[in-house]
């Protein structure tokens, strides 16, 4: 398996994803790698093609990944930058070796990391995120590190939009969540503050109508008979 050095949203992406399909995460919903085919879907839905997995994961592999998620979980969490270096680069040393320069879908060389001959499924993960992980931390800062803003959420994330304001782990389903937690809540403040709703507008009696060609009074006076033209709103 190789891994561009560049493409650090690809392996971030996946921490974010992977560490999050835990129970302590998805509470309501149990763990979301509860099987060997979860295992199999979350590789394919991530577009993650490793050496080792010839035809579909192991019992061993299943487990091995939810030993390696809580593992990223910690890097995620760590307190320092120099902290999650270490547990980064710990990640990518379970399989990388090189960098390699190797041609692209494009044709194009990019520099790469190659997983070792005979690597594990695992530990082929590990160098992805690793790899994903360093590369935020270089390009971007450690405080892209986040946890969820939902206050009833454990989940982490890793922040790798451009603008930098992500707040939720799964923004679908936290980020409405907390919208429709608010909603009553506005609502009550907007009762006691007493903001309601604008009135219409009420047009003087007597005002014309500012429609090109209408000869009738404005719109929101009451019907009645034009005195110029004897024009009487239906």
């Amino acid at each position: 398996m190789q891994v561009s050095l560049s493409d650090y949203a690809w392996g971030a992406g996946v921490a974010t994803d992977l560490v999050n399909t835990s129970a302590t995460v998805m509470v309501s919903t149990g763990d979301a790698l509860p099987d060997r085919g979860a295992l199999q879907r979350f590789l394919a839905d991530h577009a993650i093609e490793p050496d080792a997995l010839a035809d579909s994961p192991t019992d061993d592999d299943l487990l091995d990944v939810h030993a390696l998620r809580d593992v990223v979980r910690d890097v995620l969490e760590a307190q320092t930058e120099e902290d999650a270096v270490a547990g980064a680069t710990s990640l990518v040393g379970r399989a990388g070796r090189g960098p390699a320069l190797r041609r692209d879908a494009d044709g194009t060389w990019q520099w790469c990391a190659v997983s070792e001959v005979g690597a594990a499924l695992a530990d082929e993960l590990a160098m992805l995120v690793g790899i994903g992980l360093l590369g935020v931390l270089r390009t971007l800062d450690h405080d892209r590190f986040r946890s969820c803003a939902s206050p009833t959420c454990t989940g982490v994330f890793v922040d790798t939009s451009r603008a930098g304001r992500r707040r939720y782990c799964m923004p679908d389903r936290c980020g409405n969540r907390v919208k429709r937690r608010q909603l009553p809540h506005q609502a009550a403040r907007r009762w006691r503050t007493g903001l309601k709703r604008p009135r219409p507008r009420r047009v003087p009696k007597g005002s014309r109508c500012a429609g090109p060609g209408c000869p009738g009074p404005a719109h929101g006076e009451s019907a009645r008979t034009s005195p110029a033209q004897g024009w009487r709103r239906p």
